[in-house]
């Protein structure tokens, strides 16, 4: 997979015009901005990390999560996802013309991953819920396999909640924090890049936990801090700042999980695009190697033949910057 199979080059212009847009009005509400503790493991003891786009990030001394610190509140957060200029964008033009591709190379794989751990768990049918639905295509993906007998989108963000219902997802249009089912509760939760972006993923974490049954999985994705391109990027990361206020890694995804009563199955980063990154980054961004003779070597002199290999190693070794945990209730 390449990163142009899921963002075309031509709307990198664009989509950085809207994103830049949309910061200045999450910015507006600087003063109101909160201090947290680590998002991870609760404590506060932590050091400053970076500042990026005039949000500045602290690692825990504790577990290692990156995470932003003051930071929007949860109602700004909300504003801002439901009004983003950046999202309706993504809905309109970047969705629909990569859909073919992200269905091939993410979400048929990902659709697939998830089936095996429901049978390792004896889960063979039931209900599923996405919560973060966005364009729909995990959803209808999911719903074309009839594993499951009903799939359920949660997606507060106006725009992309009516694609789904075109896409005939059943739709819950608010966030999970306010979902409350009577008659049903879930045998699998799944969320991708959702963790990242929120005010407080234990909340989060939780309140998917109430509409999960007893056995049920909560299958997650979002970005690892501990990956390839973001430790050697850091804040220069695509995966780092503006929207992710939240950066987990292996260990302390595990932390999270536990801490609000599940049990972690697994933690894989299947994530494949991770050199490329850096590789960009280096040609195109100029991107300081100079001190990094191998890894320059690696990325830029032996691209062709040793890019994919590099990329499988990180993938398999805990060491992409994509990350993909499985917890039991």
């Amino acid at each position: 997979m390449k990163e142009t199979d899921i963002r075309d080059d031509k709307y990198a212009e664009k989509i950085k015009y809207y994103a830049t847009e949309d910061k200045k009005v999450l910015m507006k509400h600087e003063k109101d901005f909160v201090k947290v503790s680590c998002p991870a493991c609760g404590k506060l003891d932590a050091n400053f990390a970076f500042i990026k786009l005039r949000i500045q990030y602290l690692e825990c001394n504790n577990c290692r999560t990156i995470y932003a610190s003051p930071r929007p509140t949860q109602e700004i957060l909300k504003e801002y996802y439901q009004k983003s200029k950046n999202y309706q964008f993504w809905n309109k033009y970047v969705f629909p013309t990569s859909e073919k591709a992200r269905r091939e190379k993410i979400f048929k794989p990902r659709v697939d991953l998830l089936i095996k751990y429901c049978k390792l768990s004896g889960i063979k049918s039931g209900t599923l819920i996405e919560v973060g639905a966005g364009f729909g295509t995990f959803c209808e993906e999911v719903k074309s396999r009839n594993f499951f007998k009903r799939v359920i989108g949660i997606e507060p963000i106006p725009d992309l909640a009516e694609s789904c219902r075109k896409k005939g997802i059943e739709i819950i249009e608010k966030p999970v924090e306010e979902v409350k089912l009577k008659s049903i509760k879930a045998d699998v939760i799944a969320s991708f890049e959702t963790l990242e972006h929120l005010f407080n993923p234990r909340d989060f974490i939780l309140s998917c936990s109430k509409l999960l049954k007893k056995g049920g999985l909560l299958v997650l994705s979002c970005p690892n801090m501990f990956g390839f391109d973001t430790l050697v990027l850091r804040e220069m990361s695509k995966s780092v700042g503006g929207e992710h206020i939240n950066m987990f890694n292996p260990e302390s995804i595990k932390i999270l999980m536990q801490d609000c009563g599940l049990v972690a199955l697994d933690v894989k980063t299947p994530g494949k695009l991770d050199a490329e990154l850096v590789h960009k980054a280096i040609i195109i961004d100029n991107f300081n190697m100079d001190d990094q003779y191998f890894l320059k070597h690696l990325l830029v002199d032996r691209w062709d033949d040793m890019g994919d290999k590099f990329q499988k190693f990180l993938s398999d070794n805990l060491l992409s910057s994509h990350m993909f945990s499985v917890a039991k209730k």
